[in-house]
């Protein structure tokens, strides 16, 4: 939960998969300004193939893609806005949005941080780490992750899920080492810069009820349209 916070409960899935859809939309439309071949433009290929793990509908991939390369003739616009604070119990949270309308993410993040606690610019991004983040699985066997850490560059690396490994290197190599992943035997996923907490809170120090409203704190956060990613100070 350190890295990037997911969404728990199986029986919210679909709504689930169609909030993952619009958050991968505007990666992609971001991606494609530089291009909508994802065979010359790296950063768009990397989110296709995310895409294409999720099972987004073609159509709707197709369209994004076409849109954010100005292929459609409708504008298109995002503007990137950071917001650090605290859940209940004094977990600090980093959020992260991609929005077409400034002033209503901003009045959204007051709402809902009104259970938490809205911070100013740096309350809470001392204590994480600004890291690539790449999420990469053995393309054969044997592979080894710790191996290919060292020779692609990397800083360091955590188990994933699914047998996938999450390797973290300075921002300034994130797409050096995902090009040099692939000959020590690893088919990158996904790779994005994100945040990594210096001093998570361990679960355990929570009792059942108070992990349960960070939580739902962090359920209402990324249920809003404006919000791309959740990055929560708290282990596992």
């Amino acid at each position: 939960m350190g890295a990037q916070w997911k969404a728990k409960h199986k029986d919210l899935a679909a709504n689930a998969k169609g909030r993952l859809f619009g958050k991968l939309a505007k990666d992609i439309m971001i991606a494609a300004r530089n291009g909508a071949d994802p065979a010359a433009n790296a950063r768009l290929r990397l989110v296709v193939e995310q895409a294409r793990k999720v099972s987004m509908p073609k159509d709707t991939l197709e369209r994004a893609i076409k849109k954010g390369a100005g292929l459609t003739g409708e504008a298109v616009h995002f503007e990137h806005a950071l917001y650090e604070g605290f859940a209940p119990h004094r977990v600090a949270v980093m959020v992260e949005c991609l929005t077409d309308n400034v002033n209503r993410a901003a009045s959204d993040m007051r709402v809902l941080f009104r259970k938490g606690q809205l911070g100013t610019s740096g309350s809470v991004s001392w204590d994480f780490d600004h890291l690539g983040m790449i999420e990469a699985e053995p393309a054969r066997p044997g592979a080894d992750p710790e191996m290919a850490a060292i020779e692609a560059g990397a800083q360091d690396l955590e188990p994933g899920d699914d047998g996938a490994t999450l390797f973290l290197t300075d921002p300034a190599d994130l797409d050096l080492v995902s090009r040099a992943l692939p000959a020590q035997g690893f088919t990158v996923l996904s790779a994005k810069l994100g945040y990594k907490p210096k001093n998570p809170v361990d679960p355990a120090s929570l009792s059942a009820e108070q992990l349960e409203e960070v939580e739902t704190f962090l359920a209402a956060l990324d249920d809003n349209e404006d919000v791309q990613n959740v990055y929560v100070g708290l282990q596992g």
